[in-house]
């Protein structure tokens, strides 16, 4: 009996260690992967300037940078680019940093696409991956207009000296003519002139656009400044019959840097005398309204197409390049004229009509403390700026500086 009973406790005991040895062998089921950002990530990943996405271990968006929102990289708690989600699970899997580059459909703007280039890496060992995209758009755009302009200017520039170069054979060849050298000669002053004019042009270009501060603004007179565009594009209207006329309010005064307004100026009266037909007219006129100073330029020429008025003011860009060489145009002077007047932190606008010419004006703010002074109207004069350029529109009343 007593050998029984052990032998029975000895088998329960048996029993009961079997499921407690499986139970303490049995292997704790793992954590889920965490969800929550390292600490200090967010503040980091707010101060980045690239669009910036954290996934999670699921792919869903745990963080995402309201520039990726607004780019349309991210869309609710989704990442909805494709590749990219595709390249987050590739880091995700191997912990490799990757970089690429892609393009987004810019739908809401439009058919353009945005370029940009993108980092992906692992965040903390956690399942969770940061994805860097950076917009490269305006450096791509910087960098095909500084290749077109290197292409433009090596072209402009060797047309000249090409022309220089055959004319002085031509010379050397006709040397016992003398008819034939004064007219070849005259054909080297004139491209001599024109290479003359483009180096110029590109110089003030160069000075306009690069760091260079412009001088302290001062005291500009605008009736003085239309004069001296007048002035230098007389003898040329005067080959042409071109009347020439001023109008406008008087005595207009602005800050700026007079030499630089005087070539904007100067520039859109050269074109105007040059595009206009003969015995027609050019006239210049400046007004004040509550807000700027405007001088503008009408011509009544051959007018600018309307698929053509966006570019017109682009770099070495022409409406008609037969004729702009003919007429000795460099195609720089309206880009000229634009970067003058972002120096000046005013604008210049056109307005043209085929065949009935074109009206170009430029707006220049009003000086700080200028006084509300009430011009005294019109000043007598052979005619406005009217002529040729678009219907009148209602204005305010001219309230700008005017001088004492």
């Amino acid at each position: 009996m007593v050998a029984a009973l052990a032998g029975l406790a000895i088998g329960l005991g048996a029993g009961l260690a079997i499921p407690w040895g499986r139970r303490r062998r049995s292997p704790v089921p793992p954590s889920p992967p965490s969800t929550e950002l390292p600490a200090g990530t967010a503040e980091v990943l707010a101060a980045l300037p690239s669009s910036a996405v954290v996934l999670d271990p699921a792919d869903r968006v745990l963080r995402a940078s309201s520039a990726a929102r607004a780019y349309g990289i991210v869309r609710g708690d989704e990442m909805v680019i494709g590749d990219l989600l595709a390249l987050a699970r590739q880091v995700r899997r191997d912990g490799v940093i990757r970089e690429t580059e892609i393009e987004v459909e810019m739908r809401r703007f439009g058919p353009d696409a945005a370029t940009f280039a993108v980092r992906v890496a692992p965040l903390g060992g956690t399942g969770l991956v940061l994805v860097l995209a950076e917009d490269q758009t305006e450096r791509l755009r910087v960098d095909a207009v500084r290749r077109d302009f290197v292409a433009n200017i090596s072209h402009e520039l060797k047309t000249p000296v090409g022309a220089l170069s055959l004319l002085a054979e031509t010379i050397a060849d006709a040397s016992d003519d003398p008819d034939a050298v004064r007219r070849f000669t005259g054909r080297m002053q004139q491209e001599a002139s024109r290479l003359t004019h483009v180096i110029q042009d590109l110089i003030t270009l160069s000075r306009i656009q690069g760091a260079e501060p412009m001088a302290e603004p001062t005291e500009v007179d605008v009736d003085e400044v239309i004069e001296e565009a007048l002035d230098t594009v007389r003898t040329a209207a005067d080959a042409k019959g071109i009347e020439l006329a001023s109008g406008g309010t008087s005595e207009l005064v602005v800050m700026g840097d007079e030499g630089l307004l005087a070539t904007a100026l100067r520039n859109l009266v050269s074109n105007a005398v040059a595009y206009s037909p003969q015995r027609t007219r050019v006239s210049v006129s400046a007004e004040a309204t509550e807000q700027a100073v405007e001088i503008s330029v009408a011509d009544q020429g051959i007018g600018i197409p309307p698929q053509d008025l966006e570019r017109v003011f682009e770099r070495f860009y022409r409406v008609d390049a037969a004729r702009s060489r003919a007429t000795g145009g460099t195609g720089l002077g309206l880009a000229i004229v634009k970067h003058i007047m972002t120096h000046h932190r005013g604008e210049v606008t056109v307005w043209s009509k085929e065949g009935s010419g074109s009206t170009f004006t430029l707006r220049l703010p009003l000086s700080e403390g200028a006084e509300g002074d009430e011009g005294d109207g019109p000043s007598p004069s052979t005619s406005t700026a009217g002529d040729g350029g678009p219907p009148p529109n209602e204005r305010p009343k001219p309230i700008g500086r005017q001088r004492k």
